[in-house]
């Protein structure tokens, strides 16, 4: 093994752009950010992105190419004072070299305001270019002020090809010291990493190190038995955490069971809270769904107290049953648009009065002022209807509930179109 026992994601970090392996939409060959830094331009930025995928590996590159200064901190054990020390040493850099130095800040999104503030002064003056990583949208961590001075460029998983390249030049270095490694099944090394390169390759230096010999056959099987449990990447106050809920909402929305029961399954196993799930999909009944099957908003409010009294693992079959018919649900939208028109309209028009056949009369003054004066009770008439002016005046024949196109929906439309005749143009 290697006798520098340094760690082999450390050891096979790239040396040049040219060994930087994915983000070739930022630093490919013509992308944005190789022609800036080639240029001898640079400029604070946010890198947003998951763990393992080249944040870090990234600004230091950007450094070495332009011979800048670079230094660190980490969110996780930095305060304003350490901040403000390496602004001091980073202005007297710049004032030797007349080079901005670049003051890479991991994890970024920890900051709090006022350490975030205290970067502004420096950032505005050009005294440091900032990099700040991040694995959280900078949207909601990054302060306004800040992040309008930043650009922020996105990162994405390395793609399995992109994986797959990163073992190979693994096995191929001289890290495993008198050891040949040969990769029988890709698999479940790309499962278990998860699309990050660190946990890629600590993966692989764990196998290496636990089999014992000269030479090493890396198998699917070896890797499941070695690295016993798969972690999935999921942060229940991270963005995949977001990402992972909303790929749910919508494939209930766009009626695939398949998918919805597969992104339920990758909650379930990465521990979300089962009444989070439970309630997403009440509020979904409502939303999605709505008069096109009242019956789903019954479902799952009775799946949300089923899961709430039963709990884990039972209630996992609850969950899906629920989650397969509301997805096999016919949908409609047409109560959610109906509610923000009306709450809309309200905004526009304000209180506009009450007309007087629909007030309420409980004194004879009221009474006097003609108030319910000529309203008619629906339920003495034939089919239980009278036509009626029931909105404020100023907005008689406003339509604002449109039914779906759906068969349930379609029976109200009738319904509504024989009582209102062409009022509503129902």
């Amino acid at each position: 093994m290697n006798k520098n026992k340094v760690p082999l994601a450390e050891y096979l970090r790239p040396k040049s752009l040219n060994e930087y392996i994915g983000q070739t939409h930022l630093v490919g060959e013509q992308a944005i950010l190789r022609k800036a830094i080639e240029s001898g331009h640079l400029y604070s930025m946010i890198l947003w992105g998951p763990p393992g995928v080249g944040k870090t590996t990234l600004a230091g590159l950007f450094a070495q190419v332009q011979g800048r200064d670079f230094f660190t901190l980490s969110a996780v054990n930095s305060g304003v004072k350490d901040i403000r020390e390496v602004i001091e040493k980073a202005q007297i850099q710049f004032n030797f070299t007349g080079k901005s130095p670049i003051l890479f800040i991991d994890e970024i999104h920890r900051f709090s305001k006022s350490q975030q503030d205290s970067l502004l002064n420096a950032v505005e003056k050009g005294i440091i270019i900032l990099i700040g990583a991040t694995t959280e949208n900078p949207s909601f961590e990054v302060i306004s002020p800040l992040l309008s001075r930043c650009q922020v460029y996105v990162l994405h998983l390395l793609s399995v090809e992109e994986l797959i390249l990163l073992v190979n030049r693994a096995v191929l270095s001289d890290f495993f010291e008198g050891k040949k490694i040969h990769i029988l099944e890709y698999e479940a090394l790309i499962q278990v990493s998860g699309g990050d390169a660190r946990k890629l390759l600590g993966a692989l230096e764990v196998i290496a190190n636990h089999i014992s010999g000269n030479e090493i056959n890396i198998s699917n099987s070896m890797v499941h038995e070695i690295i016993q449990q798969r972690l999935l990447t999921y942060d229940k106050k991270g963005e995949n955490h977001y990402d992972i809920i909303s790929a749910f909402i919508k494939s209930i929305r766009g009626s695939d069971p398949n998918a919805a029961v597969y992104w339920l399954a990758r909650m379930i196993e990465s521990g979300e809270d089962l009444l989070f799930i439970a309630r997403r999909m009440v509020i979904l009944s409502s939303e999605d769904i709505g008069n096109a099957n009242p019956t789903a908003l019954i479902m799952a409010l009775n799946c949300f107290e089923a899961v709430n009294k039963i709990g884990f693992p039972e209630s996992r079959i609850i969950l899906s049953q629920t989650v397969i018919y509301l997805a096999a649900s016919p949908k409609s939208n047409s109560s959610y648009l109906a509610i923000d028109d009306a709450l809309a309209l309200v905004k526009a028009t304000g209180n506009l009065p009450v007309p007087l056949h629909l007030r309420n009369a409980p004194t004879s003054l009221m009474k006097n002022l003609n108030y319910g004066k000529d309203y008619k009770y629906a339920h003495t008439h034939p089919n239980n209807f009278i036509p009626l002016d029931f909105m404020p005046e100023s907005l008689s024949g406003k339509k604002i509930y449109e039914p779906g196109k759906n068969t349930r929906e379609n029976e109200m439309r009738n319904y509504l179109k024989r009582c209102w005749s062409e009022k509503y143009e129902y």
